[in-house]
């Protein structure tokens, strides 16, 4: 059986996007190993290397790519905007400062840019809470207790 992976309509558009270009550039690194073969003995020959090791790179994205997008399954947006859920956006407030997050699968984490994965140890404690509700965020530095304050 597998995995099913868990994607937003944002990111599965995402996935194809790359997917497309690393397609596209197929032909590109095809001439590129077969101007590199002319340069002569191939053991020696690090544009033939590269090259070929590009190409290795972008079959094996493409095809991680294919695996993810089909199997992978449409997170919906929530009806419920009171239980933190997979899809919500959460606002996170202690006073001082307000934190974002949406929670979205394992495939689309981003934490730098306020992705987090429903798998993570932010996107768990989360999952199930109620707006108003208090949820200690523990980072390598500290803990920080937050109010869920708006959910979208």
């Amino acid at each position: 059986m597998n995995k099913q992976f868990k994607l937003t309509n944002k990111g599965i558009s995402e996935l194809k996007t790359e997917r497309d270009a690393l397609v596209s550039q197929r032909s590109e690194v095809a001439d590129r190993i077969k101007t590199a073969r002319e340069f002569g003995d191939l053991s020696e020959n690090a544009e033939y290397s590269a090259a070929r090791q590009e190409q290795e790179r972008n079959e094996n994205r493409i095809s991680e790519i294919e695996h993810i997008l089909l199997n992978a399954e449409t997170i919906s947006q929530p009806k419920d905007k009171k239980i933190v859920e997979l899809g919500n956006t959460v606002v996170l407030s202690n006073g001082k400062a307000k934190k974002t997050f949406t929670i979205v699968g394992s495939v689309e984490a981003d934490p730098l840019n306020g992705k987090v994965s429903n798998e993570s140890p932010i996107g768990k404690n989360l999952i199930g809470k109620n707006v108003g509700d208090e949820v200690e965020i523990v980072t390598p530095s500290d803990t920080i207790k937050y109010k869920i304050a708006e959910l979208s």
